[in-house]
């Protein structure tokens, strides 16, 4: 205590230079807006490093379960693809017509590739940091997928770091339909298990079963048509008895969510614009 007290007395100037140099740091940025905000941005760039560094050493021990992962999705890709060639041939008995679609650009779409660096499963607002920003072209609302379907869509874009909003977080909420039966409703998360969410609205009339395959209906420019969410797992009626509500198993394991893909649907939000300009013209005749 004696040393303590020695050194505290033959330093003490030292000392009251830190804590004023502390107290003149902190005054500055908190009340002179440029400065806050440049520090801000240095620290939301130096926690996304950090997070990037600790994704890399996660991903690396588990390259064994994302390499399975990719060739059970991968088998399932192949099993569909050669159902629709069948399908297709069965309907026009013409191969040429299989191979010409085959062959057809998907317009419009770009595909970024990103990373996961930064994800929580665990909480009711739940939120994805991944490795693009705006330098990447990255935007805000664009839909963000894995191999193995939907993920979410991007919430704010800084230059090398995004922020996703992923279907397991309550606010999220998208447009889905069953595939091959034409109904649709709006996929959400109650809070609680991160393998399952509810798809609701869909009407008495439906038919469907379970095992039917929930996807994107392309009804917005945030994901085109097609995409995989998941699967009905269970049946319930909603809560007013007017309308079903189904249980979906997502076809994501967000917990070990790693590589992802940014989707860049710029015609289709063109398309939407012109529709919308049109209906305005007519309303102003």
């Amino acid at each position: 205590m004696r040393n303590l007290l020695r050194f505290l007395a033959n330093y003490n100037h030292w000392l009251l230079f830190v804590i004023l140099e502390a107290v003149s740091v902190v005054l500055l940025f908190r009340y002179n807006s440029y400065q806050g905000s440049t520090w801000i941005s240095s620290a939301n760039y130096a926690a996304g490093k950090i997070y990037e560094w600790s994704s890399e050493v996660e991903s690396f021990f588990s390259l064994v379960g994302t390499n399975k992962q990719l060739t059970e999705r991968n088998l399932e890709v192949e099993q569909e693809n050669a159902e629709l060639r069948q399908q297709l041939f069965d309907t026009t008995n013409d191969s040429a017509v299989f191979l010409a679609r085959k062959n057809q650009p998907i317009g419009g779409l770009k595909a970024i590739s990103a990373r996961v660096v930064s994800n929580t499963v665990n909480r009711p607002d739940n939120l994805i940091t991944i490795d693009k920003g705006t330098a990447d072209g990255v935007k805000t609302d664009m839909g963000v997928v894995s191999g193995n379907g939907v993920v979410g869509i991007v919430f704010l874009a800084a230059s090398h770091y995004s922020v996703v909003i992923p279907i397991v977080n309550v606010n999220s909420s998208i447009s889905c339909t069953l595939q091959g039966r034409g109904y649709f409703g709006y996929l959400r998360w109650d809070g609680r298990q991160s393998a399952t969410a509810y798809l609701e609205d869909i009407p008495r009339h439906a038919f469907f079963r379970k095992g039917d395959r929930v996807v994107t209906n392309g009804y917005s420019s945030v994901f085109p048509e097609g995409i995989l969410v998941g699967r009905v797992k269970e049946i319930y009626n909603s809560a007013d008895g007017l309308s079903y509500k189904l249980e979906v198993r997502l076809s994501n394991d967000f917990a070990k969510l790693r590589d992802v893909v940014v989707i860049d649907n710029s015609l289709m939000q063109e398309k939407l614009e012109t529709l919308h300009a049109a209906k305005d013209s007519l309303k102003i005749k």
